[in-house]
């Protein structure tokens, strides 16, 4: 085989893992933009490399990815965005490559919104040794290799992860019906948008949580820890008026969608997704929040939502 075949050979193998790097990358950082920026460090370092003395390609790479994504976690900017309480995890089009693999249960958890934002309170190592074990199902000696740890060490690290996020899980380990949903979040818009107050604060749970990036304008997270407030924020907010209108750049139509597996309502304008705002539900109720409208955490979902079909809209003209 010439060089340009092996050439050739080597990147095929290097673009059949991308979808599974970039995954891993999400997971590990909240982040799209991220993960590919991790991703194509990978590939650098691969063409780079002595690939003939790459005994396991898939090994090598997720170990390079791993890291490279370790040295983002653990780097002073990162740290400084995370704890300035600004951080949101960016968020994903259901059907995104991204989100696999999502076979599992605990596959699919570890992608949503609720947990990425959890693994925010975990040590890098630990964030590391769950996303290997519960979303790619490596062993303890595959981790240790991959981390150069020990098998123990891997395993402690796991038994800390897991008990820190399901400490801090809102309602335990549970999947919501789709239509049941889908309901719950049509029943918010509609009282969201004719100002019924009462029936908003029905639909929370008493320790719901609202959190929204003010659409990038102010430095920090805007959090709302009431159902009474949440009601009175939310009110407000879906409200549409001229001043919005013009804010939005249009008038949006509102779609509902799945976003990193959990009920979403997105606003769209023309084709670009202006604003996400996503619902996490336990027990028939809404437990916490998220509304998303910073333009650079909207990128990667708007790309996918100009591939998407999408069904009737909830609201044509908001």
């Amino acid at each position: 085989m010439d060089n340009t075949a092996t050439d050739r050979f080597d990147i095929s193998q290097f673009e059949a893992s991308r979808n599974r790097l970039a995954s891993l990358a999400y997971r590990l950082l909240g982040s799209a933009v991220d993960a590919e920026d991790a991703v194509q460090d990978a590939f650098l370092h691969w063409q780079a490399a002595d690939r003939q003395r790459i005994k396991v390609p898939e090994a090598w790479l997720t170990k390079v990815v791993t890291n490279l994504c370790l040295d983002r976690l653990r780097s002073a900017q990162a740290r400084r965005e995370r704890t300035a309480g600004a951080w949101l995890p960016e968020p994903l089009l259901d059907g995104d490559p991204m989100l696999g693999p999502a076979d599992t249960f605990q596959q699919r958890e570890s992608v949503s919104l609720a947990v990425l934002t959890l693994m925010e309170r975990l040590a890098p190592l630990e964030r590391a040794v769950y996303v290997l074990r519960e979303a790619f199902s490596h062993t303890h000696a595959e981790i240790a290799e991959i981390l150069d740890v020990t098998e123990s060490a891997s395993q402690q690290h796991l038994h800390r992860a897991r008990r820190r996020i399901t400490g801090a899980r809102r309602g335990g380990e549970e999947e919501v019906d789709a239509a049941s949903a889908r309901r719950i979040v049509e029943e918010f818009l509609a009282a969201a948008s004719s100002g019924r107050t009462d029936r908003l604060v029905a639909l929370l749970t008493d320790d719901a949580t609202a959190i929204s990036d003010g659409a990038g304008l102010t430095e920090k997270l805007l959090r709302f820890d009431t159902a009474q407030r949440i009601a009175a924020v939310a009110r407000a907010g879906f409200t549409p008026t001229p001043a919005k209108r013009r804010l939005a750049g249009g008038t949006p139509a509102v779609h509902y969608a799945l976003v990193n597996g959990a009920p979403a309502i997105l606003f769209v304008v023309g084709d670009q997704v202006i604003g996400a705002v996503t619902f996490d539900i336990t027990g028939g109720k809404i437990a916490t929040v998220r509304g998303i409208a910073a333009p650079a955490r909207l990128v990667r979902l708007t790309e996918d939502w100009r591939q998407h079909e999408p069904g009737a809209p909830l609201i044509t003209q908001w």
